[in-house]
């Protein structure tokens, strides 16, 4: 009985015997590695979104002024501007209240339209008087 060569010494002769099957599964290497490749660029940008949140579409300004009559309803809310994140890039929805409490906290959306909204506690906001 003959004793077969382990097996990546056959796998080595089968290639040297057909150069076609070698240059196959190199030409198959290479595109699953660009499958893999283009695979995790999308994935690594679609990640940049925040779970559950859409990336924003309209203008922040927009966003502001079809927003701004039902929150400055909300009892408490005494302004809304837009503002930036602490990370200073990041435009965002800043809601001035009063005080933060919780139901305001619960009452107020995390995001409108794809933009991050912040609560800012401002305490009360009147007009100055003239002098």
């Amino acid at each position: 009985m003959a004793m077969l060569p382990p097996r990546s010494s056959r796998r080595a002769q089968s290639c040297i015997s057909n150069p076609r099957r070698g240059a196959t599964d190199l030409a198959l290497r290479l595109i699953l590695l660009l499958f893999v490749g283009l695979w995790a660029s999308c994935h690594q940008a679609s990640r940049k979104e925040l779970p559950g949140q859409a990336m924003p579409r309209k203008d922040i300004n927009d966003v502001l002024r079809a927003h701004d009559g039902e929150l400055m309803k909300m009892p408490g809310v005494v302004g809304i501007y837009v503002g930036l994140l602490d990370d200073g890039a990041t435009p965002c929805l800043k809601v001035m209240v009063e005080r933060k409490t919780p139901e305001l906290e619960r009452k107020i959306p995390k995001s409108l339209e794809g933009y991050p909204v912040v609560l800012d506690e401002t305490g009360i906001i009147r007009p100055m008087q003239k002098k």
